[in-house]
């Protein structure tokens, strides 16, 4: 079969190369793919919100199965148009895919269905905003109610930082249309982990769990960023909250969401904050996770085809995955002065000695070709990702290859995997 890979970062190169693994797959096409997916998949320019081309080169090639990598084209509809000429799609359509496209939506959805999260309230009048939050005190959260690349959000230590970022996510218009309005909510205490789960709207296929590191700096300082490395299995979410996650949280999201007449079909991520041995959700994605993506295919042992195409087809009867029995890291490697304004177009040497480590892949986010060497063009540039018997040894796996890479300004997190070890 042929398979479309639409985007073009670390979380599609490693769908990619998942895929690829599948005896199903004959062709895989990425859209509009990297210098790393290049190895593996025939890239074709077409960004991944060019729904309309995306469409004509799926009928012109006869794409058996389309899987959707970003949020954005999933929340522009590219699943409803895929569907309507009667094509295989992997992901939620445009109504669904509003649990990550606004805030307000999500926790409306938490509100009505009693799934544990934290209080909140929306605005779309700065001063009611400003007003609250003088109202509720610090610390607070306050979020973006739209798409905002991972962002959106400012987890606020005081008030005036909290009414600062409503005016720069309201006033300044920072995110464009998605700060129209501003979702503030009660600040969680406790520790970040991230659950995912295949569904093709009414059965659900959960997948081993992982955790992120959102802050650009060690010991989880400075801003949030799109992610700056992750690492399965998560020992915070023990076997119990597992199950607790799976009945309080995500079977009542996918009821909730075909009740309420939008069932969701796709890999369903949540975002968790646990404390006391409870989780609640800190925000849904309508995606795999960049970079949770690379640590947890890494370390899938199935096949992902057949469960991506019963999940389109709605026909979802899996109900266990193989994994290795091994722990995944993956460090990313970022431009100097990401998450603000970076350089880039510098030459990135060391990939073919880093590629040389065995059970280490270095997955492709930010990269490009310029006059045949592969230069930074992105903010998150590499996942390099290590395999090891234990989270240790995946942690000086992914660092022995992140040690044989290097381009002018990089920069990396030094701790990640870290939280893991303390347990």
């Amino acid at each position: 079969m042929k398979v479309l890979v639409v985007g073009g970062g670390g979380r599609e190169h490693v769908l990619a190369w998942k895929i690829a693994q599948s005896p199903l797959v004959t062709e895989i096409y990425c859209a509009p793919g990297n210098p790393g997916i290049a190895q593996l998949a025939e890239c074709v320019d077409i960004k991944a919100d060019e729904i309309d081309v995306l469409l004509d080169f799926a009928r012109a090639e006869a794409i058996d199965l389309t899987v959707v990598g970003p949020e954005a084209p999933l929340t522009l509809g590219i699943v409803d148009r895929f569907q309507e000429a009667g094509l295989d799609i992997f992901g939620p359509n445009q109504a669904a895919a509003q649990l990550e496209g606004s805030k307000d939506f999500s926790k409306a959805l938490m509100a009505r269905y009693d799934i544990p999260t934290a209080a909140y309230r929306t605005f779309s009048d700065r001063d009611q905003a400003v007003a609250y939050i003088r109202e509720q005190g610090a610390p607070i959260v306050v979020k973006a109610d739209g798409l905002a690349a991972g962002k959106g959000v400012v987890v606020a230590m005081s008030e005036d930082e909290a009414v600062a970022a409503v005016d720069n996510i309201m006033v300044a218009g920072a995110f464009g249309e998605a700060g129209s309005k501003v979702v503030i909510e009660e600040f969680m205490e406790g520790e970040e982990a991230s659950f995912f789960a295949f569904t093709d709207g009414r059965n659900i296929l959960p997948l081993a769990s992982s955790q992120d590191h959102k802050r650009i700096f060690d010991g989880d300082q400075g801003p949030n960023t799109g992610g700056m490395g992750a690492y399965s299995p998560a020992p915070v979410v023990t076997g119990e909250l597992h199950e607790q996650i799976v009945e309080t949280i995500v079977r009542p999201t996918i009821d909730g969401m075909a009740k309420d007449g939008c069932p969701y079909a796709g890999i369903l991520y949540v975002g968790l904050m646990i404390a006391d041995g409870k989780a609640r959700v800190v925000e849904y994605n309508a995606r795999f996770g960049d970079p949770e993506a690379q640590p947890l295919l890494m370390r899938l042992k199935s096949d992902i085809v057949p469960v991506m195409q019963a999940c389109a087809r709605g026909q979802l009867t899996q109900d266990r995955l193989e994994w290795l029995d091994k722990a995944a890291v993956c460090v990313v490697m970022a431009s100097g002065g990401y998450p603000a304004d970076y350089e880039k177009d510098f030459p990135i040497s060391g990939l073919e000695e880093a590629a040389a480590i065995e059970d280490l892949m270095v997955f492709h986010a930010g990269t490009a070709l310029k006059d045949g060497r592969i230069v930074n063009s992105g903010g998150r540039v590499l996942g390099v990702t290590g395999l090891g018997r234990t989270v240790a040894e995946a942690i000086d796996k992914a660092y022995a290859g992140v040690e044989k890479i290097s381009w002018q300004g990089v920069q990396y997190r030094r701790d990640i995997g870290q939280k893991a070890l303390n347990r």
